[in-house]
């Protein structure tokens, strides 16, 4: 396997702190949320490049030689338009290549694309993620919203493998772990759809596309709607390896 790319997962946080009759303006980058999928990954001898939403804007490939630098890419939490809103151009007026028409591209002719969840992901929070509206509505083995697609399960809730003879559930066994929210997604009819959740939602469903793959994954990687439970579980290794070995055609 070539090394894999990991975009998102990460935000900055802009914090007023007031003390009495003084106030303090703070601001940090949060990207730590990425370092148990990493770790992971690295634990399993697979070599991974790691770009956190704000260096995406900037720094996301934008050729289909760039992309095939790597045997897999994931898009996690991070909106549509921070892929395809290059700052150069939106600021500067210069024309730049449109990155999604790329990733399909790359797909088609043998990568490994996948979605996970989160309030950027497929539709997200106010639909500002946007996917529906972009190429890869095409590529991926799932059907979404063009509206706030959340589903809030602070009780907790849990998906069931429909499909155990598929490579990605192998060695995952026994119930999973609860989940606080996904993305309400619906696997293609050409789409095999491995787990689902809630009243018939789609929780993993995998699709070949060309001569490449794609991944769709309903719910977080990490936390929040990823809960501790689900992060610590014996199952999270697995499942996360075979998603890139599947996408990598090494399973």
């Amino acid at each position: 396997m070539k090394k894999v790319l990991i975009v998102g997962e990460s935000w900055t946080v802009q914090e007023t702190h007031v003390k009495g009759f003084d106030s303090v303006d703070l601001g940090r980058l949060e990207q730590t949320s990425a370092n148990v999928l990493i770790q992971t990954l690295e634990d399993a001898g697979i070599q991974v490049d790691y770009l956190p939403s704000h260096e995406a804007q900037y720094h996301f490939p934008d050729t289909i030689q760039e992309l095939q630098e790597y045997s897999a890419i994931v898009l996690s939490d991070i909106g549509s338009n921070t892929i395809m809103m290059d700052p150069v151009m939106q600021f500067q007026g210069i024309r730049k290549p449109n990155r999604f028409y790329a990733l399909v591209e790359y797909v088609k002719q043998g990568g490994g694309l996948a979605m996970f969840g989160g309030y950027l992901s497929f539709s997200g929070i106010e639909n500002k993620a946007r996917y529906a509206m972009t190429p890869l509505a095409d590529i991926l083995p799932i059907t979404m919203l063009n509206y706030d697609d959340r589903m809030e399960h602070p009780e907790g809730i849990c998906p069931v493998i429909t499909q155990k003879d598929h490579p990605v559930a192998e060695g995952v066994n026994g119930e999973w772990p609860w989940f606080l929210g996904y993305n309400k997604i619906k696997a293609k009819e050409e789409a095999d759809e491995i787990a689902v959740i809630g009243e018939g939602d789609t929780f993993m469903a995998a699709m070949d596309y060309g001569l490449g793959r794609t991944f769709a994954f309903a719910s977080d990687c990490a936390m929040h709607w990823g809960s501790k439970e689900f992060l610590a579980w014996d199952g999270y290794k697995i499942v996360m390896v075979n998603i890139f070995k599947w996408l990598a055609h090494e399973i």
